[in-house]
């Protein structure tokens, strides 16, 4: 039996004609996972001189999820590089952040990773419209001469499918000094010497990257990859798949200086360091936080 349910559909105009956005953040609250399905024309969405009309349906892994204002849910994929369909790879080995909200609104961010000179500043930027996609729309693009361009937009797939995983079970619950709040400690400690998943579900990590001192309540959503339990001290770490931090917003876009990406290791006192990529130069610092956490185990 599938543990996957759809919690919501789009139509092509975006409108809503099953579920509902609050049953998609009921489930994503819960540490569900998402994937999202789409469905394009070959002809109308990766080469428009084809006489190939057929239809592609496309399912993508959203590895980091958000809740902002413990209602408005977006997903970023996080491991993917450029594909050129049918053949393979696309050119310039990059990492594509592509990120959905809710409402069928999109983003990418690309990373580019080929070593590439890039001389230009960060600001807006014009995007060039494919010829003849007329199903594809942007909006506005930022950074396009440097390592990192980016811009929102919207493509008219024909459906907008959001799959939730809804596996997970919530264990503990600490604030940002690890007060526990809800749970225990022991239940995660048994769940993970069992063997079993661990998610967490990190508050406030993104808070500087807000503009103009507006801040948004929001919770950042990733599986770990390994786990470190500390016996006689009562601590639990733990080192995340990879994230991308955007800027907390309903609906979530890529903006200059509104986004980076790393790693997270969080342990259950409250404190996360966060092993941050600067888009633009590709260098690496370690930055400490206090966030209250929430642990999650499948």
């Amino acid at each position: 039996m599938s543990d996957w349910s759809c919690a919501l559909t789009l139509n092509e105009q975006r409108h809503v004609v099953e579920g509902a956005s609050a049953d998609l953040a009921d489930a994503i609250r819960r540490g569900a996972d998402l994937r999202v399905g789409t469905q394009f024309r070959h002809n109308e969405h990766i080469d428009t001189t084809s006489g190939c009309d057929e239809l592609v349906e496309e399912v993508a892994e959203f590895a980091v999820t958000y809740l902002v204002e413990d209602r408005w849910t977006s997903g970023v994929m996080t491991l993917r590089q450029p594909v050129e369909l049918p053949k393979g790879f696309g050119p310039r080995p990059s990492m594509s952040y592509f990120l959905y909200n809710e409402d069928g609104t999109q983003a990418i961010a690309r990373l580019h990773m080929d070593g590439g000179a890039t001389e230009g500043l960060p600001g807006a930027s014009t995007v060039d419209e494919p010829p003849g996609m007329s199903k594809y729309h942007a909006l506005d693009g930022w950074d396009g001469e440097t390592n990192s361009p980016s811009h929102n937009f919207i493509y008219y797939f024909e459906t907008f499918r959001y799959h939730v995983c809804d596996r997970w079970e919530e264990v503990l619950s600490h604030d940002a000094s690890g007060q526990v709040q809800s749970g225990s400690f022991e239940a995660l400690r048994a769940a993970f010497v069992a063997g079993r998943a661990v998610k967490i579900g990190v508050s406030g990590l993104c808070d500087e990257l807000s503009d103009n001192g507006e801040v948004l309540a929001h919770e950042l959503f990733v599986e770990i990859g390994s786990g470190y339990l500390y016996t006689e001290r009562s601590l639990f770490i733990a080192g995340s798949h990879p994230i991308v931090r955007v800027r907390p917003a309903t609906p979530m876009i890529y903006k200059s200086r509104g986004w980076d990406a790393g790693w997270l290791v969080v342990h259950t006192d409250g404190t996360v360091v966060y092993r941050r990529c600067d888009p633009y130069s590709l260098r690496f610092d370690d930055r400490t936080f206090r966030c209250a956490t929430r642990w999650f185990v499948a």
